[in-house]
């Protein structure tokens, strides 16, 4: 059973890490443009797809450039109470990730692939293992740990945040998630 992992930029110039996850053994690679993590995704015939980007706008809101409705989500909400923080999907920085994000669970979906929201920093806080900001050395060991082969030191730190999210993607598959917000869009998180 594969299973993808994406820590997805919010414009094609930067590196999106992408990561196959198989039998606990990762195949990582940067991608770019949607074009090439659309093929690649499909290609990999996954069981689902862990995408670390905002895949759906705060209820009230019609589009990111409407003002009036909320800028926090339910999942975001229960996120910041557990003390993770987090960035909103309408915060102007994030409009370009949040839109990528949901013209690509689109595009997925579209060919009935399972989608979900991940954050691999709020993930790696919930397994106690170091975030890149401490080191890419302490967050390969951490995910080393969890029983993951085929990680490298080479590996970016694009690439390490995929590996969390497919590694997230398993753990919802295998009943050891949660999901915080709506059950149909919210953020998966490891049981804690």
């Amino acid at each position: 059973m594969s299973i993808v992992g994406l820590d997805l930029a919010g414009v094609e110039t930067r590196p999106s890490g992408f990561c196959l996850l198989n039998e606990k053994f990762v195949k990582t690679s940067h991608l770019y443009s949607d074009k090439q993590i659309i093929k690649k995704t499909i290609d990999a015939n996954a069981a689902i797809v862990a995408i670390d980007a905002p895949l759906y706008l705060p209820p009230g809101r019609t589009s990111l450039q409407d003002r009036e409705g909320p800028h926090l989500r339910e999942s975001d909400r229960e996120l910041i109470k557990k003390g993770i923080k987090i960035f909103p999907a309408t915060l102007g920085p994030m409009q370009k990730l949040t839109a990528r994000g949901m013209l690509l669970r689109g595009v997925f979906e579209d060919v009935n692939l399972k989608v979900i929201e991940a954050y691999p920093g709020g993930a790696q806080d919930i397994l106690h293992i170091p975030r890149k900001q401490k080191g890419l050395d302490k967050l390969l060991a951490g995910l080393q740990a969890l029983g993951i082969m085929g990680l490298t030191c080479l590996m970016s730190d694009h690439e390490l945040d995929a590996v969390t999210c497919a590694y997230v993607g398993e753990l919802f598959l295998e009943n050891n998630a949660l999901v915080y917000g709506s059950p149909s869009e919210g953020i998966v998180m490891p049981k804690g």
